[in-house]
């Protein structure tokens, strides 16, 4: 069955074209990101903010699937026991100022939050379960702000355009640049507040079953903008 992107409200509150945003390489092929001290949140956070000055942007987009190195900045990705690094990216990430507006894409029920605390890890966490296209479907929210769970509850429902949090600042959502991280789920498991938005090059298949490309639902295949913004993609 096909998706109408009209479904779906802008998750940043307008909707992303050539206009207000590009996509921010961070796949190990860029090797400008070499040239940062990556465990220097502050030297990260600016070299983000640079490129979308730089451009005149107000979004950054990256990148379902795409093989990073940046997450050696933090053990959060180590999996000693397994012998393996999780480096393969689950969901999209939106890159924009602190403190700009999330918003829910579709009705939903709020289904767990949390606090994922550590450097490199998730910060206050939002997982919304929504009924579609005749099955349960969950998005999550990461790296937002503290202030967006101090009033939720469990079980709480979300109106499509509702208001859902805003991009925390890097000493509340992890350490990282502020962005949000947003990703479909179809089985959470037991998970509740956290699910693994990285995974390792030996579970990328079985990842990329259980969460799908969610670029539809920020709207850009259907405006054509996922091959427009590629192509005004900067290192």
């Amino acid at each position: 069955m096909s998706i109408n992107h009209l479904e779906f409200y802008p998750i940043m509150g307008e909707v992303l074209n050539g206009n207000n945003t590009i996509w921010l390489d961070m796949s190990t092929n860029n090797l400008s990101l070499k040239e940062i001290d990556l465990l220097d949140t502050q030297a990260f956070e600016r070299y983000v903010t640079g490129l979308l000055a730089q451009n005149n942007k107000v979004f950054g987009i990256g990148g379902y699937l795409e093989m990073r190195s940046i997450y050696q900045r933090s053990s959060v990705f180590e999996d000693s026991a397994a012998n393996k690094f999780r480096n393969i990216h689950l969901g999209i990430d939106i890159w924009s100022a602190a403190g700009t507006a999330v918003h829910c894409p579709i009705n939903g029920v709020l289904h767990s939050f949390q606090d994922n605390k550590g450097f490199g890890n998730y910060g206050p966490t939002v997982i919304l379960k929504h009924s579609f296209q005749g099955n349960n479907i969950y998005s999550l929210y990461g790296h937002l702000s503290h202030k967006d769970l101090l009033h939720l509850k469990v079980g709480q429902t979300f109106e499509k355009g509702e208001k859902i949090g805003h991009l925390g600042s890097s000493p509340e959502n992890g350490n990282w640049p502020p962005h949000l991280h947003f990703q479909l789920i179809k089985n959470l498991g037991r998970k509740s507040g956290d699910y693994p938005g990285v995974c390792s090059s030996t579970e990328k298949e079985w990842y990329q079953d259980n969460c799908p490309d969610p670029t539809v639902w920020l709207g850009l295949q259907a405006e054509n903008n996922n091959r427009k913004l590629h192509n005004e993609s900067y290192n």
